[in-house]
């Protein structure tokens, strides 16, 4: 085994220990194996006491230039894929993407110094690439029911993807999380559903309207007449419904009329539907299960200029003073 393979398995060892999630070890790992194929490709360099500031800066160059590639399975295997294959093959990497790999570069350098496997951290004066934040867009609520409409309630899965869709909405949940729910998690008494292996790994309850309430009892009886599966959104088989399957029928159903949407910009326009209608920021982090409402902030801080204006008409001191 190389250097690059002892210490990725190493590192992997210690990502297991901490009970990271699946989803970011696969981060983790992408990241490094791809860094590890520049470096023995452009650098010739097998060993990782020999990568410097240099190295890393340069990748940063090189992904900017290169544009989107493909991800390799095994650094020795020759079963490697065609990265002309991609359909966005040599488009521009984003900000966003660029940083996450800087970032995951770095949390595998600081673990590799303090295990004392490096003398020299190479990523200790490396700058963070700071992406710009986009504005996500609100879906009006045109656009909304036009989306709810094109599902095709007749069926099993798309009956389920509407009403998956409106819990989403009016509970800000993650789409994994909603994947996950199980019947007994969902409280009519209080209108309250528990969220039980969440991203953080805390508990934590989101609540639904009254509207949500009826739609949620009538998905019940129905999926009862089909399925004993122990979730409450089962594929046909009574399996957990994949979260990426739910995301491609999403994006799919948004397609047939028009509407450029994602299980996250549902998340996200709960949020800001919330605080449009007078939420505050404190009881919002709670419910989309942030660490603080700085945290809430700076994902939804990004308010459009008429998104601005509404929220003001709404709260305008002089429209609720007798002056």
């Amino acid at each position: 085994m190389s250097d690059f393979d002892i210490q990725l398995d190493n590192f992997m060892l210690y990502c297991d220990a901490k009970n990271l999630s699946r989803k970011t070890k696969a981060s983790y790992e992408q990241t490094l194996r791809l860094f590890f194929l520049y470096l023995e490709e452009q650098h010739k360099i097998k060993q990782l006491k020999k990568v410097k500031p240099f190295h890393i800066r340069a990748y940063i160059k090189y992904l900017r230039e290169r544009g989107k590639y493909t991800v390799i399975s095994n650094l020795n295997s020759t079963n490697v894929n065609y990265p002309t294959h991609r359909t966005d093959y040599n488009k521009p990497i984003s900000d966003t993407t660029i940083a996450n790999y800087i970032r995951n570069i770095k949390v595998f350098f600081n673990f590799l110094y303090r295990e004392r496997e490096i003398k020299e951290n190479p990523c200790e004066n490396i700058e963070n690439v700071k992406p710009q934040r986009k504005q996500k867009a609100l879906l009006s609520e045109e656009d909304i029911v036009k989306l709810l409409k094109a599902f095709d309630v007749t069926t099993f899965h798309g009956y389920r993807s509407w009403v998956q869709t409106r819990l989403i909405l009016d509970t800000g949940m993650r789409a994994g999380e909603c994947c996950a729910l199980r019947p007994e998690h969902v409280d009519f008494k209080t209108k309250s559903i528990l969220i039980e292996n969440p991203k953080n790994r805390k508990q934590r309850y989101v609540y639904f309207s009254y509207k949500m309430a009826n739609d949620l009892k009538r998905w019940m009886k129905y999926r009862d007449r089909f399925s004993d599966s122990p979730f409450l959104f089962p594929t046909i088989r009574g399996t957990m419904l994949d979260v990426n399957n739910f995301e491609r029928m999403l994006k799919e159903t948004g397609k047939k009329v028009g509407v450029d949407v994602t299980p996250h910009q549902l998340r996200n326009n709960f949020a800001k539907y919330y605080l449009l209608n007078g939420g505050d920021w404190v009881t919002l982090s709670r419910i989309l299960g942030h660490s603080s409402a700085e945290v809430t902030q700076k994902a939804y801080l990004d308010f459009t200029e008429s998104e601005v204006a509404r929220k003001y008409q709404k709260h305008s001191p002089l429209n609720y003073l007798d002056i």
